[in-house]
């Protein structure tokens, strides 16, 4: 309204209605608060927690890890995980690639099923098994 006077945030801009500043829209704890990544770290955790209580022992020293893009390379496929072999005293890393998986899901609720699958493939290759028998839900999604 014209002549009304209202009120003004610290930086200049108008605090609409007079209601004073917004907090969040959801508590830190709820679901809603995480972010996109978090959330892919959760469900790549998720698909290889499965797999471990199956394989405890031969799983108990990989470590998990999620990196945005995968290393270049020279031709052939852009892989969706990798696993890297123990050196020395460092364990495996079973590595997964957000970006590789988000881009080739054909829709965002496929993601945690790619990934179910990215993760049964790379606990194969580390325990010299075909993905079939590592995970018999294999390409289901």
């Amino acid at each position: 309204m014209p002549g009304r006077d209202r009120p003004h945030t610290a930086t200049g801009a108008r605090d609409r209605r007079g209601r004073g500043l917004r907090g969040p829209l959801a508590p830190p704890a709820s679901p809603l608060h995480r972010t996109r990544s978090e959330r892919f770290d959760d469900w790549v955790l998720t698909a290889f927690e499965r797999l471990e209580r199956r394989y405890a022992r031969e799983l108990a020293a990989v470590d998990v890890a999620v990196e945005e893009v995968p290393p270049p390379q020279e031709s052939g496929p852009i892989r969706l995980g990798d696993v890297i072999a123990s050196r020395g005293t460092q364990p495996p890393v079973l590595v997964v690639y957000r970006r590789a998986v988000e881009a080739r899901a054909t829709d965002p609720r496929d993601v945690e099923d790619l990934l179910r699958d990215v993760v049964a493939e790379q606990v194969a290759d580390l325990l010299g098994l075909t993905p079939e028998q590592v995970d018999p839900g294999y390409g289901e999604g």
